[in-house]
């Protein structure tokens, strides 16, 4: 019986598995009056949200995880054209013909048959209310005096889930149009000099617009005690530590 046991035990380490049992993802979940939205945390800018039965990737990225044994995604957003944001490979893997995939115009040219969406546009996909917020820097640029994301280049996004905002605000800075955000429940500010923002900047953000819970991201080696000390003392927003360097 022993020898039964082992072997079976192996057997079950060697087979393949589905979904996202072969990878532990932190997750957490917030509720709404539609149901329970789910948070996966895959890592850097790459996330999952799991809401009334549907799949919903943002910035999938092959580095971050093995997408050929992810869950099918109903609906994908991408943020900007950046490889660690936009990977053709990891988005076919997870694509289906019902998919619809939602990014800018440069992302456009990479993936086909996706809906291109300009910053201030809103549309109503899988269920959801989806706005793009626009996403850029304004004091960090590149030696030729580029900025690392330029104005219109890429996306933010709030989605709706139930009577929940939730904000994924790409690669930017703090600019004026975030500040003026309202009813966000959940943010996701990015943290990372110099192509989006320290977390003085971050802080500046999320008392501007106050969302109930921030989770930085997209933080590279930046210290996130620095953004705690900040915002100690701020009760109205929760920050969130998760693994998203």
């Amino acid at each position: 019986m022993k020898t039964i046991a082992v072997c079976l035990f192996i057997a079950c380490l060697s087979c393949p598995l589905t979904g996202i049992a072969r990878e532990k993802y932190e997750e957490d979940t917030i509720q709404t009056s539609d149901g329970d939205l789910k948070i996966t945390f895959i890592g850097h800018a790459t996330l999952m949200f799991t809401f009334q039965g549907k799949i919903i990737h943002v910035d999938p990225v092959s580095r971050e995880a093995d997408y050929a044994q992810m869950p099918k995604a109903d609906l994908i957003l991408v943020t900007h054209e950046h490889g660690d944001h936009l990977d053709p490979a990891a988005i076919r893997s997870i694509r289906t013909d019902k998919t619809i995939v939602v990014l800018p115009q440069l992302c456009a040219e990479k993936i086909q048959s996706g809906i291109v969406i300009k910053n201030g546009d809103e549309k109503d996909l899988c269920g959801l209310h989806i706005q793009a917020v626009p996403a850029y820097n304004i004091v960090h640029k590149r030696d030729n005096g580029q900025p690392y994301h330029p104005k219109g280049n890429g996306n933010g996004y709030v989605i709706q889930f139930g009577d929940k905002k939730v904000y994924v605000a790409g690669d930017t800075e703090t600019i004026p149009e975030m500040k003026k955000l309202e009813e966000i429940d959940v943010a996701f500010l990015p943290m990372n000099l110099p192509y989006t923002m320290s977390p003085e900047m971050v802080t500046e953000a999320a008392q501007a617009f106050k969302p109930k819970i921030l989770y930085p991201y997209h933080y590279g080696d930046t210290d996130t005690d620095k953004l705690l000390k900040r915002m100690k003392g701020v009760d109205e927003i929760e920050v969130r530590i998760r693994n998203m360097k």
